[in-house]
């Protein structure tokens, strides 16, 4: 059995990609990270260094190395993860004793609350977008139809953005008004889809029909994605960044601040849900979060504000 860390570290990274079918996103920054791990080691033990002779102590030296190279708490928080993970992989299939990563804490990092768009400025920008599909005005943002899906459906449903690009015509339950959603992991879920999301795919269908007709890709016209791009190039998917884009350009216009990104949408539609009363536990469910704790974030950021209505409101605050 082998124990060289550069060996190994190829075999849990296939593993991550093909077993665990992690996100493209998550296999690069775990690779990114773990290498540069590996690569430490080499320099500090040897070329002929073994992960079982690997201790708490080497882990926290690499960590010291990171904050000289001028990385943030988050950065290096993250590198400790997909170390940490790697050992619990090493741990379990008996290449280590123990998880050394296990006995390293996490750099304390400072509790950064969401900033969320009100219910008034969400609705003010579908508004508006809606406003422009109608009108067909192509001025108004890149394809206004399919613009307006998007919107709904990262704020109507909170889903993710990886989650809203990878949704298929297939994965459209109307008969049960609910979506397919894959999550991380590809954990799979349905989200309710409500009046107005369904609306605006309604209205989106047709023109998505006609640009793949144009493009002469008649098999996407009943199956594939549901958002593509406007020239229906490549696979005609749309893409994760590309969606980014069009949620920033959109909320710049309409006025809301320029860090607005898909996920802030999603934070509104939780935060929004809670305002109104909706049960933490059927939030964390909405979501796919798979811990309570994730979802916990969200009262913080109602206590936060609620705390700032009594500090302008209350007499004796």
């Amino acid at each position: 059995m082998t124990s060289q860390p550069h060996e190994l570290a190829g075999r849990y990274l296939h593993m991550l990609q093909n077993e665990r079918t992690a996100s493209t996103h998550t296999v690069r920054a775990y690779t990114r990270e773990i290498g540069g791990f590996v690569d430490y080691l080499c320099q500090s033990l040897g070329d002929d260094v073994h992960v079982e002779n690997v201790e708490h102590l080497h882990i926290r030296g690499y960590l010291a190395v990171l904050f000289d190279r001028g990385l943030t708490k988050a950065s290096v928080a993250r590198a400790l993860a997909a170390i940490r993970s790697w050992f619990k992989w090493l741990a379990k299939a008996g290449h280590v004793q123990q998880n050394a990563a296990a006995l390293v804490s996490t750099p304390k990092l400072p509790r950064h609350l969401p900033r969320v768009p009100s219910v008034e400025d969400v609705n003010r920008v579908l508004d508006q977008i809606e406003h422009a599909a109608r009108k067909h005005d192509d001025g108004a943002a890149t394809w206004p139809e399919r613009d307006r899906v998007i919107w709904e459906l990262l704020y109507g449903c909170g889903i993710r953005n990886s989650e809203l690009v990878g949704i298929d015509l297939a994965d459209l339950h109307w008969s049960n008004d609910a979506i397919l959603v894959r999550g991380k992991g590809r954990k799979e879920r349905y989200v309710p889809l409500g009046d107005a999301a369904a609306e605006a795919v309604r209205a989106y269908l047709p023109l998505r029909a006609d640009t793949l007709a144009s493009a002469s890709k008649l098999l996407l016209l009943s199956e594939g994605p549901l958002l593509i791009n406007r020239t229906a190039r490549g696979n005609a998917r749309l893409t994760t960044r590309s969606v980014g884009r069009i949620v920033k350009v959109i909320a710049v216009r309409q006025g809301l601040p320029a860090d607005v990104h898909p996920h802030t949408l999603r934070h509104a539609f939780g935060t929004h849900m809670l305002e109104e009363g909706a049960d933490l536990r059927a939030i964390q469910e909405l979501l796919g979060h798979e811990r309570l704790s994730t979802t916990q974030r969200y009262t913080q950021l109602t206590v936060t504000q609620v705390q700032q209505v009594y500090d302008r409101s209350h007499p004796r605050a």
